[in-house]
C-alpha cells in the first residue's frame, strides 16, 4: 500500500544491532559476577546488558543516576525488603538509592538502564559504571582473549 508521504529512513545505511548472546562470553567483572554487554548506545547513554550473578554474590550499593528496567530470567534477587523471582520485572526510576542487591540462587536478569549507576560505601562514591566503562571491559576482555589464543 502506497502512502500519501515519504517515510524511508533519511540514513540509507541505519541497520538493526543483532545480538547473538548464545554465541558471546560472560565477562567476569567479580568474583562471582558475569555480563553480556547487549548494546551500548553512545548518543543517549543508554546501554543493555546480561548479567549473571552466583548464588550468594553481592551487589554494591548504588545509586542510579537514570531509569533501569530489569527483567529475572532465572534465579532470585533479594532487593531491599523484597525479592524479585524468575518472570519479574522491575522499573527502577531515576534517583533509586539501592543498599546491597544478593543473589539468593544462580540468577541471569536482563537489565536495561538510560544511563549510568553510581556505586558507593561508607567513605562515599566509589565508581561507576555506564555505557562508556561497559565498551572498555569488553575491549579489554577481547584484547585478553585475543592475546590467549
Amino acid at each position: 500500500m502506497a502512502l500519501p508521504q515519504d517515510i524511508s529512513p533519511l540514513n540509507s545505511e541505519m541497520m538493526d544491532t543483532i545480538t547473538s548472546t548464545s554465541q558471546m562470553d560472560w565477562i567476569e567483572y567479580e568474583p562471582g559476577g558475569a555480563l553480556k554487554v547487549l548494546w551500548t548506545g553512545a548518543e543517549t547513554g543508554r546501554w543493555v546488558c546480561l548479567f549473571k550473578w552466583d548464588k550468594g554474590f553481592v551487589a554494591r550499593a548504588h545509586k542510579h543516576l537514570s531509569g533501569a528496567f530489569a527483567f529475572v530470567m532465572k534465579g532470585k534477587l533479594q532487593v531491599r525488603d523484597g525479592v524479585f523471582n524468575e518472570g519479574d520485572f522491575v522499573y527502577e526510576p531515576n534517583g533509586m538509592l539501592h543498599g546491597a542487591t544478593t543473589a539468593l540462587e544462580d540468577t541471569i536478569y536482563l537489565f536495561l538502564c538510560d544511563g549510568p549507576v553510581l556505586f558507593f560505601d561508607e567513605n562515599g562514591f566509589t565508581d561507576y559504571l555506564g555505557w562508556e566503562e561497559l565498551e572498555r571491559m569488553k575491549e579489554q576482555f577481547e584484547a585478553q582473549k585475543k592475546a590467549a589464543a
